[in-house]
């Protein structure tokens, strides 16, 4: 039986996330400390903490969501009750690559943190010099968010973006077109066209210097190639095979579409039958269900649900 870890990306984010797993465990405090050495700032205090709006800018989340999964993670790792559950391959949607990469062993926690860092960073000054941002259209299939798509974007860019589940289909493009596209979200039959609280058009050509300031990291970053855990990529659905492919997926990952349905089915297909997602939040559990009904994904979120795992208090 196969097993495969799955990981948040960027909005799962919630003040107080990780701080009774600190609190409960040495294991995962240490891991908040040595990011907070890393960064050079308080990131644990900005998890437990906030306030909010800091929190949730893309600068700050992506690393604070990247260490809330790590401690997580790392308490699975060293409890003698899940110390022998090994993924044999790992998962993350959009910025939790970055951390399935990590539990993979194909980058360190250092080099991981400082590359999710630096990846929220070039979003963000890709988002200031340009004007986007990105709509999640619920109850629409591939072809119709196209055709809508094609209708909204009147010259500008609008693309779809995010696959995650059926019926869950996100685009992204500039502020005029994601405004059209929700005006004509109900013509098509959309049951809900919900405007996300993000900083620009994420996973679009908009985000092209960003790409490039992260293409230089990653780069300079060593990567390796576990011999035992796959990583399955984002943009095609298929495993990284080399760490050249690693660098290159990363890379594309900024302006190009998530095919995260596309990479569950895949893993169904290959024979996974325990997931565990790993991080805070429950969203890669809610798209399962949408993906495949009969698949059961056992969340470890807070202190309740990695107790339940581990057995401890």
């Amino acid at each position: 039986m196969k097993t495969a870890f799955l990981f948040p990306g960027q909005g799962a984010q919630t003040v107080g996330m990780g701080a009774d797993v600190a609190q409960a465990f040495p294991v995962a405090a240490a891991l908040f400390d040595k990011a907070n050495d890393i960064l050079g700032f308080d990131l644990r205090a900005i998890c437990l903490q906030g306030p909010a709006d800091r929190l949730n800018s893309t600068t700050m989340s992506q690393p604070a969501i990247f260490v809330t999964s790590a401690a997580l993670l790392e308490v699975l790792r060293t409890s003698p009750a899940t110390a022998s559950l090994r993924p044999d391959i790992t998962a993350g949607l959009s910025m939790g690559e970055y951390t399935a990469l990590y539990a993979a062993g194909a980058v360190s926690f250092e080099d991981g943190l400082r590359l999710v860092r630096r990846r929220g960073e070039a979003m963000q000054a890709a988002a200031d010099t340009t004007e986007g941002t990105m709509v999640s259209l619920i109850g629409l299939d591939e072809d119709k968010v196209r055709r809508l798509c094609e209708e909204a974007r009147q010259g500008e860019l609008l693309e779809p973006v995010n696959f995650n589940c059926p019926g869950q289909i996100v685009v992204s493009g500039s502020l005029g077109a994601c405004g059209r596209a929700e005006q004509l979200a109900p013509q098509y039959g959309a049951a809900k066209a919900i405007r996300l609280e993000v900083a620009g058009a994420f996973h679009t050509t908009l985000m092209s210097s960003a790409a490039e300031a992260l293409r230089q990291a990653l780069v300079q970053t060593g990567i390796s190639q576990p011999a035992t855990v796959r990583t399955i990529a984002n943009i095609t659905g298929e495993y990284y095979r080399t760490p050249d492919e690693v660098v290159e997926g990363l890379t594309r990952q900024l302006t190009g579409a998530i095919l995260w349905q596309k990479c569950m089915e895949q893993l169904l297909a290959d024979g996974v039958e325990e997931f565990y997602e790993i991080g805070p939040g429950r969203v890669l559990t809610g798209l399962m269900k949408r993906i495949s009904r009969r698949t059961k994904v056992t969340n470890i979120s807070d202190l309740a649900s990695l107790q339940a795992v581990v057995g401890e208090s």
